[in-house]
């Protein structure tokens, strides 16, 4: 997942054409000298290429497609920085494709830790480019930077905090009784029992888009595996645990109860991402999954008017905390291979000096919780998740940022068929996640 990311299973597209006539690698090989900085003596023109995982911004100026470029070149008169957003369902396997020919972006998009393009991936390819030199590392929080870096070096910038969570309609929850969202898991179910009985379909996925499963489980899994064992991840990877953990047959089965019961909409294998949400919007759904990366599409005008809200998907069982499921954001890369370093430099340097214009419209435009130095929090829709994250520390990073990637794809796979309605049980899944864990990781 944006990017999101956005949490990332991707799968193989051919990027355009384009893209390679004018990616650093083509510039390589055409003999072209562009290896100055943006502010070089000679001014000469550079281009510089930027892949990202996204669509186009729904309303208002696209920041990374509009905003991004146009201030780069009032700052740099001889940089022109063309920018390509790619669905996230075609992004990862396509940059790296171009990375590995030699002909990749300039800037990429690139994620935390062990994810899909992650980058301890990408820095062990040789694709990313280390970025210890840039300025502003001492505004950024450490532990954004140290989910960004590989053998103690940073590889990429992440653009925020995001939180996984749910959005909802206050009014249909008021219509059932609801002035607050659900505190524990039993809450939540009694929650969607009413909205259902009241006619309204309580929740909307995309499931057609395999990775909007991680968006309800890792929530769950935050609540279930970890909050008495938050070292789950390194014993899981040491050979001390396994992925047939009972907590974790326990979170499949809680996230299988949802459809169980119908709580998500019907045929939600055959509905995608762009599709559930526009559920939500219109408000034939009261609740949606996704993170906040979302806020500009889940904030959108509809087909209905409502107040929303957003909360953490509540895993837990009753008197015990709501543990938030927060990880760092993807963000932004170099290629290591870039004839045009020093120049993607400067730009990184521009967006994040905390006082330009250019690092403002991103502080405006970023729906991420920010990582930079006293930056206040921008949507108060986040506020009461953001305030459970900062006051009792009780978080969980996405749970796949631990595991190789390949790992979540099975899980996806497998839950997608429970949803078909095949007799694919929770120990199932479970069991193919600890196969695939094993034939993927290495000690």
């Amino acid at each position: 997942m944006k990017k999101r990311k956005r949490l990332w299973s991707l799968t193989l597209v051919l990027l355009m054409a384009f893209l390679s006539a004018c990616s650093s690698g083509s510039q390589e090989e055409s003999g072209t000298d562009n290896s100055s900085g943006g502010t070089d003596d000679s001014g000469k023109a550079i281009t510089l290429t930027m892949m990202l995982s996204g669509n186009k911004a729904s309303e208002g100026e696209d920041f990374e497609l509009e905003t991004l470029p146009r201030l780069v070149k009032e700052k740099f008169p001889n940089i022109t920085l063309e920018v390509q957003k790619l669905p996230d369902d075609q992004y990862n396997t396509s940059v790296r494709t171009k990375l590995a020919a030699g002909q990749g972006p300039d800037i990429f998009w690139i994620f935390p830790k062990n994810a899909a393009g992650g980058v301890n991936d990408f820095a062990k390819a040789g694709f990313a480019a280390d970025l210890s030199d840039l300025t502003f590392w001492d505004n950024i929080s450490q532990g954004a930077k140290e989910d960004m870096s590989y053998e103690d070096k940073p590889y990429g910038v992440a653009e925020g905090l995001d939180f996984l969570g749910v959005y909802y309609n206050k009014e249909l929850l008021e219509q059932v009784g609801y002035s607050e969202f659900p505190k524990d898991w039993p809450s939540f179910l009694e929650l969607c029992q009413k909205l259902q009985a009241a006619g309204v379909t309580p929740i909307a996925m995309g499931d057609k888009d395999p990775w909007m499963i991680q968006f309800g489980m890792y929530p769950i899994a935050a609540n279930v595996v970890y909050p008495d064992e938050m070292d789950f991840d390194v014993k899981l990877q040491n050979g001390e645990k396994s992925l047939t953990d009972p907590k974790w047959v326990e979170t499949i089965s809680k996230y299988k109860e949802l459809y169980d019961k119908n709580y998500v909409v019907k045929n939600s294998l055959g509905i995608g991402s762009a599709q559930s949400g526009q559920l939500f919007i219109d408000g034939k759904a009261a609740m949606t999954f996704t993170g906040t990366w979302d806020y500009a599409s889940m904030t959108s005008k509809g087909a209905a008017e409502f107040t929303r809200g957003f909360a953490s998907l509540p895993g837990n069982e009753p008197g015990q905390p709501v543990f938030v499921s927060a990880a760092t954001s993807a963000g932004y890369a170099l290629n290591a291979k870039s004839a045009n370093l020093d120049a993607a430099k400067e730009v990184l340097n521009y967006l994040f000096d905390g006082e330009s214009d250019l690092f403002k419209a991103f502080v405006e435009a970023n729906s991420s919780i920010s990582v930079y130095k006293d930056v206040e929090l921008e949507n108060e829709l986040f506020k009461e998740v953001n305030d459970n994250y900062q006051q009792t520390g009780n978080s969980v990073y996405f749970s796949n940022q631990m595991w190789p990637a390949g790992v979540s794809d099975v899980m996806q796979s497998k839950f997608a068929e429970i949803i078909a309605g095949q007799k694919t049980t929770p120990e199932d899944v479970a069991n193919a996640m600890e196969t695939k864990f094993r034939e993927l990781w290495k000690n």
